[in-house]
């Protein structure tokens, strides 16, 4: 079995925190697959290049979804170092680390009989909404009944995701000299006020046992006045609403414009991922992760972000995040343990070959894993 740590250092050296970088951290993957003697079909949507890569056969198709961008990070950090068993760099936990060992169980499968077809899916842009990498793929036909995207879960399996709403609120005041506030009507404290009673609302109190507590609504972006001797007469509110994977996000936003004035404006409305915990494909996975670890069950649970497998629900695909265990992705300190990374390569592999169940899993709340 081909070593996962390695390649994962070479992709942390790319920077691809931005689309040229990107375009050549894919490159590198294009290459790399091909000298592997893999099949390589290179997209481009937008400007941004994607690859596609599939082996076996058999009526079902499993998907390994990873995503090569990475936010910004100082330039140290695309350096990467080794300490105490533990990669550290940017993107080594989100999600380079799950790619390389994705890529590795490529090359390890390429010629082995499967029992189903795997698709390899190195995508551009999962961290600014996936819009021009995975949803271009999926409307171009490349779809599957299974989606694994190698998001860092610490080894646990997230079936379900909540949803994305952001939302955009204008709102109006009244304005008055800032030495007698008492005869406006301040926009930014109307538009504070405003986003304490959305926390009131019914959809805010919804609750989804045992994957979630509740939906999460975040006050992202408060943006009004101009001088200080004026009372602010606009305000905009930004707003990013994760809901539970049963609630409708044109009720939230019904209940949002009937305890306001302002004009309220979608900016994203993404699907949440609702796969079962029964699903035949999730119990194999199951399998598999007991099989190759030490662990006695898997736990399956609820992820509060959203990731890529949002775009293959609508066709009838059933995707899970399943990764290595990482933490402070998106900090200043990213790391993944280089163990893990070896381990869930294992995982990928024996669940690839086999494709059999019979093991016991157990349900858990939201957040278990997060770092």
């Amino acid at each position: 079995m081909g070593d996962p740590i390695p390649l994962l250092k070479d992709l942390i050296r790319i920077d691809s925190s931005t689309k040229a970088g990107v375009n050549k951290a894919m490159a590198f993957c294009e290459e790399w697959l091909n000298d592997k003697g893999l099949p390589v079909e290179r997209l481009v949507n937008n400007g941004y290049s994607m690859l596609v890569s599939s082996i076996g056969s058999g009526s079902n198709t499993i998907v390994l979804n990873g995503h090569i961008d990475v936010i910004e990070g100082s330039r140290s950090q695309f350096t990467p170092y080794t300490k105490e068993g533990k990669i550290y760099g940017r993107g080594s936990a989100d999600m380079k680390a799950g790619l390389a060992a994705m890529m590795e169980t490529m090359a390890e499968l390429n010629g082995v009989p499967l029992p189903w077809r795997v698709q390899l899916q190195i995508v551009p842009d999962e961290e600014t909404g996936g819009l021009y990498g995975t949803n271009y793929l999926v409307e171009q036909g490349h779809r599957g009944d299974f989606i694994i995207c190698g998001e860092p879960t610490n080894m646990g399996i997230a079936i379900q995701s909540k949803g994305v709403l952001q939302v955009d609120i204008h709102i109006k005041g009244e304005p008055a000299h800032g030495s007698r506030p008492w005869e406006g009507n301040n926009a930014i404290l109307k538009a504070h006020a405003l986003y304490e009673a959305i926390l009131e609302l019914p959809f805010a109190q919804e609750v989804a046992p045992p994957m979630f507590k509740e939906p999460s609504i975040n006050l992202a972006k408060l943006q009004g006045g101009t001088v200080y001797n004026k009372v602010p007469d606009r305000c905009d509110m930004s707003l990013d609403i994760r809901y539970l994977p049963d609630q409708s996000p044109s009720e939230i936003l019904r209940q949002i414009k009937g305890i306001t004035d302002g004009v309220v404006r979608t900016h994203i409305c993404n699907s949440p991922v609702k796969t079962k915990a029964d699903n035949p494909f999730v119990q194999a996975l199951a399998d598999s992760l007991v099989a190759q670890t030490q662990l006695e069950k898997a736990t399956l649970y609820g992820q509060h972000g959203s990731n890529d497998g949002q775009f293959f629900t609508k066709y009838g695909g059933n995707a899970v995040e399943f990764g290595p265990v990482g933490y402070d992705w998106h900090g200043d300190n990213e790391m993944v343990y280089t163990d893990s990374v070896r381990q869930y390569q294992a995982v990928l592999i024996d669940f690839l070959k086999n494709g059999q169940s019979d093991c016991v899993v157990t349900a858990t709340a939201s957040g278990l894993f997060e770092g």
